[in-house]
């Protein structure tokens, strides 16, 4: 079971990216994906969440109206489009799996989450 995390890259503030993290090894279009980051000597802290169906999401503050989760179950695929980008956004981003199955649950602690992929660096300058 994999998640591989991609789209991260070098920006200027202002700008947008968009993540993607791709499953391979087993579908996880029964659980719910989420998005976190960590920055350099902090804590990995939660960005934004979707359940296994949507179109209920959730976000922390500090990304809501500029962020955006989706998925796509036919591929395998979620991503988060992140528009607006600035310094404070820098940091690697994870994508994880919760495991339970069919629950509209989203969970902002890292230890709710069984999977995870390798992180992708995204680094906005000023």
């Amino acid at each position: 079971v994999q998640l591989q995390a991609s789209g991260g890259g070098l920006v200027q503030a202002g700008d947008s990216l968009r993540l993607s993290c791709a499953a391979s090894g087993r579908t996880f279009s029964s659980n719910t994906m989420a998005w976190f980051r960590q920055a350099s000597g902090k804590e990995r802290e939660f960005v934004a969440g979707i359940p296994w169906n949507g179109p209920k999401t959730s976000y922390t503050d500090s990304v809501k109206g500029r962020f955006i989760i989706s998925r796509d179950n036919a591929k395998n695929t979620v991503y988060l489009q992140m528009n607006s980008l600035n310094p404070e956004d820098t940091a690697a981003y994870y994508c994880a799996a919760d495991r339970r199955a069919y629950s509209w649950y989203i969970g902002r602690a890292a230890g709710e989450y069984d999977d995870w992929g390798q992180g992708t660096q995204v680094t906005v300058s000023s």
